[in-house]
């Protein structure tokens, strides 16, 4: 076989397909976001950024950035291990007491991403637990599709957020057979949420426990940025909560909440946290610091909202085709992958606005997007500046505009 032509001719097919995956090489500046500079090969230039997932600008939070700066000269770099030997910091051991109490559990466990905690832990019940079923949503994020699968338990698939299919599937199985529903709160590339409540009423039924992914609902949502369930009020009826720290709170790691019982099973059991060197602690300190400061600071997530319908509102006053969203995320569509492309590639090079098309396999074929994700940073001025940018390449594109 000639393996450097294999790999070529794949990467032709992306780029023919329109779905070769080029990444803005940006500069970040403290205390500038959502501005950065942008390394081209024609020199470097401003733009502003406008797909970024830190929702509320949090990895510019002086305060985090103070946690941060004085957890390296207290500790220094890294964590010096794997949790397991020599690599838990104190910083690890409050951080995970302070996601603990955001989402008023028992406990709470830290790991490298929230990629990883999905991974890890749905991999690591269904591994474990006897003759054990997942039945997940049909658009869940790849982590979870992972973790069930290197679990090797079996697994059914309930179409998006339909109870009646999902109630199909529980019925499916004995009452007594252990079972696990998975699904997430906010689909973040439709800006939809799920029927939280009524897909753990159904859970109970059929004796069932639930595992919710909030990573892009944590920090946004509730009074204290408890994600959904807080939100709803029902922050005690999943199981186990998964989320991330790299989106609403601007650093980077994931965990879980549960019980005590099942967040020491996960510790003892799951791979990706036991063989994974820890964060650094200076990381777990800038974390816990966003997250404490969130819990205080209700009008960071009210103001954020304020944004997001803004802009959803502005674009849709001038045509442009905004996808239904009850969320924070507004989703464009252009629905053909190399329009989408074409379409970044105008907004970053000519208007200097930075958005990254969504293509298949993220989302499904025939509905590209352009996903924009306003903060509470982004300015009246940088909508207005989208707004000229974002009609001049849907005209010269002959894309769609809203009926």
């Amino acid at each position: 076989m000639k393996y450097e032509s294999f790999f070529s001719d794949r990467i032709d097919d992306l780029k023919n397909e329109g779905r070769y995956r080029v990444f803005a090489n940006l500069e970040r500046r403290a205390g500038q976001f959502p501005s950065a500079v942008a390394h081209t090969d024609d020199g470097i230039r401003d733009v502003t950024v406008w797909c970024s997932n830190d929702y509320l600008g949090q990895g510019q939070n002086p305060v985090v950035l103070a946690a941060l700066h004085a957890a390296v000269d207290k500790c220094g770099a890294g964590a010096g291990g794997t949790r397991n030997i020599a690599g838990t910091n104190h910083a690890h051991v409050t951080l995970e007491q302070e996601l603990a109490d955001l989402h008023n559990r028992e406990a709470a466990l830290l790991l490298g991403s929230g990629w990883m905690a999905n991974m890890t832990c749905l991999a690591t019940l269904g591994e474990n637990i006897p003759d054990l079923v997942i039945i997940s949503d049909s658009k869940n994020h790849n982590s979870m599709i992972e973790g069930i699968r290197h679990g090797r338990c079996d697994k059914a698939i309930f179409a998006h957020s339909d109870l009646a299919d999902l109630e199909k599937k529980l019925q499916a199985y004995p009452i007594d057979r252990p079972k696990l529903v998975a699904f997430e709160s906010l689909y973040s590339m439709d800006g939809d949420i799920a029927p939280i409540d009524e897909i753990c009423d159904l859970a109970d039924k059929y004796g069932a426990m639930t595992f919710i992914d909030e990573v892009h609902a944590v920090g946004l949502y509730g009074h204290r940025g408890g994600g959904l369930c807080e939100r709803e009020g029902i922050m005690h009826r999943p199981t186990i909560i998964q989320g991330t720290l790299a989106k609403a709170f601007g650093v980077v790691g994931g965990y879980i909440a549960g019980s005590a019982a099942l967040i020491d099973f996960i510790r003892s059991f799951g791979n990706g946290f036991i063989f994974s060197t820890s964060l650094p602690p200076a990381i777990a300190a800038a974390a816990q610091a966003s997250i404490a400061f969130l819990k205080e600071h209700n009008e960071v997530r009210e103001h954020h909202q304020e944004r997001a319908q803004t802009l959803k509102n502005k674009l849709s006053g001038i045509g442009i085709p905004v996808m239904p969203s009850v969320s924070h995320i507004v989703p464009v569509f252009v629905g053909d992958a190399v329009l989408c492309k074409k379409a970044s590639d105008m907004l970053l090079d000519d208007h200097g606005v930075y958005v990254q098309p969504i293509n298949y396999p993220t989302v499904e074929r025939g509905t590209e997007r352009l996903r924009f994700t306003p903060t509470p940073l982004h300015s009246d001025t940088d909508m207005d500046h989208l707004l000229v940018a974002i009609a001049d390449v849907w005209e010269r594109l002959g894309l769609k505009l809203a009926a």
